[in-house]
């Protein structure tokens, strides 16, 4: 999946675990990834725990989808930072999963709590 994520790719993500239920993704924070208050966009912070969450929930050759997800941010990250996302599964009923990302800065800070939902399909790899 990751080899063909373009998005991700763009923003300088890199995986460095990929375990099924856990995944492990860094990206640092570039000048082109802040607001107009100059701290990272939040949604670009989405988008590395939206990241995790789809490595960690996509296990075997089943295409498994975000079915939502919300997060919480916690603290203001600038250009130079190096942000992690940590994916975890929480919790899997049939075709439905409950996963949780932490979002650290370089520092181990807590930056953003994402919990996503997913919804594995009929449809493979």
């Amino acid at each position: 999946m990751m080899q063909a994520d373009r998005a991700s790719a763009a923003l300088g993500m890199v995986v460095e675990r990929d375990e099924p239920g856990l995944a492990v993704v860094v990206m640092p924070v570039r000048e082109d990834m802040t607001n107009g208050f100059a701290i990272t966009h939040g949604g670009l912070v989405f988008a590395l725990a939206d990241t995790a969450f789809a490595i960690a929930c996509n296990e075997d050759e089943r295409i498994t989808v975000a079915a939502g997800a919300d997060i919480t941010f916690l603290k203001s990250t600038r250009a130079g930072q190096v942000l992690t996302a940590t994916a975890v599964r929480r919790a899997v009923r049939g075709r439905t999963g409950i996963y949780d990302v932490s979002v650290t800065d370089e520092t181990g800070d807590a930056v953003a709590e994402f919990r996503g939902r997913s919804l594995t399909t009929d449809r493979n790899a």
